[in-house]
């Protein structure tokens, strides 16, 4: 006989705010939170010392699946030049379904404009770490400058990624020429 656990309190609220702020964006209030949730605001405050704080946490849990849906297993074999196209391929796809709406974190910063906020600092973390795997396989790949290549492919990333999640663009047969000229030009063949 299986039982089903029933997502605690902490879970189901993690899953709404999640769910919400990327749909609605972070200005979601609290009664709305707890509505989806079915907790009291009385529940939200003893686990979470504020929205900020909750919203925090819920970017934290989802960075591991976040980096699981983009980046290409460690030692996969692939050559360092289709580990970064890899992401982009990845992007493209996601982009494809009608609930994308961008990088959740990216959003976060943009709507938020407080680095200071607890929910920026996961952010970009986040985003600093996707930087860092450019960088890393740039390196690694032979780049003429790692540096600067990861900072143009993050800004590729985050472009087509607002761009797809406004729903302005489409990044099929977009994204990946673009991250593939920008490999060409600093040396990574």
């Amino acid at each position: 006989m299986t039982t089903e656990t029933k997502p605690s309190t902490r879970e189901r609220l993690l899953e709404a705010v999640a769910t919400l702020t990327y749909r609605d964006g972070v200005g979601i209030g609290v009664e709305a939170l707890c509505r989806a949730a079915g907790v009291s605001k009385r529940s939200l405050y003893q686990l979470f010392e504020s929205k900020d704080e909750l919203l925090a946490a819920s970017l934290k849990e989802r960075a591991s699946a976040f980096v699981a849906g983009l980046l290409p297993p460690a030692d996969d074999g692939r050559p360092h030049r289709q580990r970064i196209l890899y992401v982009f391929e990845r992007v493209e796809s996601q982009a494809s379904s009608p609930e994308f709406r961008g990088c959740r974190y990216l959003a976060v910063q943009v709507e938020l404009k407080d680095p200071g906020h607890p929910a920026s600092r996961v952010a970009r973390q986040v985003k600093a770490n996707l930087t860092e795997f450019f960088r890393s396989e740039a390196e690694q790949g032979g780049a003429s400058d790692p540096e600067l290549l990861a900072r143009q492919l993050s800004l590729v990333f985050d472009g087509a990624s607002a761009r797809a999640g406004i729903q302005v663009d489409n990044l099929t047969g977009l994204i990946v020429p673009t991250a593939a000229t920008l490999l060409d030009a600093g040396d990574m063949h």
